[in-house]
Parts: structure tokens; sequence; C-alpha cells
């Protein structure tokens, strides 16, 4: 069976695209992958824009995402080298929705704030 016969369905526990959504819908994969969407960046870049986040978890997250074919890592042959990371097509299509849910959630905050504070209050 290749590979355009197989169906996904992430509310399948065997499912091959839990993994994915794991590293996109976390926390380190959607701040990247949005701040990608404003074009190619370096790693310190990357680091500096997605604050809070450690070198090493943004490491990780970035080569997940690149085996998932998200993100386009590119070494340049200079002296040091020079590595720019970047999103691919079907990135750049994913980042998209995640940077809609990024502002829904950011337009959603004040009324959240005050649920939280109201659950909170009644505890």
């Amino acid at each position: 069976m290749s590979y355009e016969e197989l169906v996904f369905d992430v509310f399948a526990k065997n499912c091959t695209s839990r993994p994915v959504m794991d590293t996109v819908a976390g926390r380190w994969g959607i701040l990247s992958m949005a701040a990608l969407l404003d074009g190619t960046h370096r790693f310190n870049e990357l680091r500096r824009r997605v604050d809070g986040v450690s070198e090493k978890m943004l490491s990780q997250t970035l080569h997940a995402l690149e085996r998932d074919g998200l993100v386009l890592r590119t070494v340049q042959s200079t002296i040091p080298p020079r590595v720019e990371y970047s999103l691919t097509d079907a990135g750049r299509r994913i980042a998209t929705k995640l940077l809609e849910l990024i502002e829904l959630v950011e337009a959603e905050m004040p009324g959240i704030a005050v649920a939280q504070a109201r659950y909170d209050d009644s505890r």
C-alpha cells in the first residue's frame, strides 16, 4: 500500500499523524512555525523570537519539523557554516492556520482572563 492510499485518522490511537500533531500543536512547534511565517531565520534569531524556548527544545522541535517535511534546514558552506530555517509549502499552509489560532486565542484573552479569575475565586 502506498502513502497515497493510506487513510489517516488522528483520532485512531495508532495513526501516524499523532506524533506529527504532537510536534505541530505543541507550544514550541506552534510558536516556531508561526515565527517562520515571517521568513527565513537563523537558529539564534528564531530562539530570540520564540521567547522562553531553550536551545535544546528549539533544536528538537526544528529537527522533528524538518523530519515531517514542514521545515527546511539549509546549510550554506561558509566559514563558519550558516544554517537557516524556513517553511516548506506544507509548513506554510499549516503555519497559516496556526497563526489564525494564535490570533483567535489572543483576541479571546480578556474573556478568558475573566473566566479564569471567576473559576479561581470559586475554589
